[in-house]
């Protein structure tokens, strides 16, 4: 069989741009390289602002978007050491648009970029981890190098990101107030590890995280939402503290006054620069927090929460739900 099937994005625009088609089979691109059956693909708020904004590489259409893939090692270049042909892995690689993405029945990929699954996994389970770890692990561990005991603000702590962050730094043993929208998310991340709960809509979060600490404020925010959120953090964060966001926004002059006078550290967490740069020494990182996060996932000591599992065919459909916003945890395309 030299042909696969995939979803494909021949331009920007709405989940209807995302079209079924089947595509030939990839070839490897080096000796290094391996090709994949996959069994499932993580989706991603990322995968539907690259569909609606364009890709990172706006000439190279059509394209394959989905970062996230788990599967099993078909074919290996001839200088391939690190796995074998029927080793079941996972992954972060492809879909900004250079690289082919996981919305398929194949892709390639460098073996250095490939973790072994989590061994208490299935591939559905393990297709929802790597972007959001890999996210959580970099903003709380590589930005903010968070400390036992600190206290730490987590915003939207039951999405995908967010909850995972909950759970890393509770093991770090950090102390964690969450932001959520209702009372079934309040539950779910107290079950997580979450000591505060804030209920945004009903409670101002700033004064919320002050009276949480004695009106210092927190050691660390975690801003997984952007825009006036992340602007209001600074009055929440204690002087000298820091503010990790993954968004790109912009703040009104009071409060970059605030974040100036408290001498606050404000960081940028976007785990795709090393795939977008070419870096590989930072890919290869990402590969060993997988490794390092099999670990916690195989001990119980974290886990990522699959809200809806959808065929492949029904990309648009993922898309249109995380549109639609107030998922919990993660949504995975199913590669039969």
């Amino acid at each position: 069989m030299n042909k696969m099937q995939a979803i494909v994005m021949n331009q920007p625009g709405g989940p209807e741009v995302l079209e079924l088609r089947s595509l030939p089979l990839p070839e490897l691109s080096s000796a290094r390289h391996v090709r994949v059956r996959l069994h499932a693909a993580g989706v991603n708020p990322v995968d539907t602002k690259l569909r609606a904004n364009g890709t990172y590489y706006p000439d190279r259409l059509p394209t394959i978007l989905g970062c996230d893939g788990a599967g099993v090692v078909e074919a290996v270049g001839d200088q391939v050491t690190r796995v074998q042909p029927g080793d079941k892995v996972y992954y972060c690689s492809g879909g900004i648009g250079g690289e082919p993405g996981n919305y398929a029945t194949y892709n390639t990929v460098h073996e250095d970029y490939l973790a072994r699954l989590p061994a208490n996994l299935d591939f559905v389970q393990a297709a929802a981890v790597p972007l959001v770890l890999i996210t959580a692990w970099e903003a709380l561990y590589d930005r903010a190098h968070i400390q036992p005991a600190e206290r730490i603000l987590i915003h939207a702590a039951a999405g995908g990101v967010g909850h995972v962050a909950v759970q890393l730094a509770r093991h770090t043993l950090a102390r964690v107030a969450a932001t959520v929208g209702d009372a079934d998310k309040a539950a779910f991340v107290r079950a997580l590890g979450a000591e505060h709960i804030i209920e945004y809509k009903q409670q101002d979060f700033v004064q919320a995280a002050l009276d949480w600490t004695g009106g210092a404020g927190v050691d660390l925010t975690l801003d997984t939402v952007g825009g006036e959120t992340f602007c209001k953090s600074f009055a929440a964060t204690r002087v000298y503290g820091q503010v990790v966001t993954l968004l790109q926004t912009v703040c009104d002059a009071n409060a970059m006054k605030t974040a100036r006078n408290r001498n606050l550290g404000i960081h940028y967490e976007l785990m795709l620069t090393p795939m977008f740069l070419g870096l590989h020494a930072a890919r290869v990182h990402q590969r060993e927090i997988l490794e390092q996060g099999a670990q916690l996932i195989e001990a119980g000591k974290l886990k990522v929460q699959v809200s809806a599992v959808l065929p492949l065919a029904d990309a648009a459909e993922a898309h249109r739900r995380i549109g639609a916003g107030h998922t919990t945890g993660k949504i995975v395309l199913r590669i039969d």
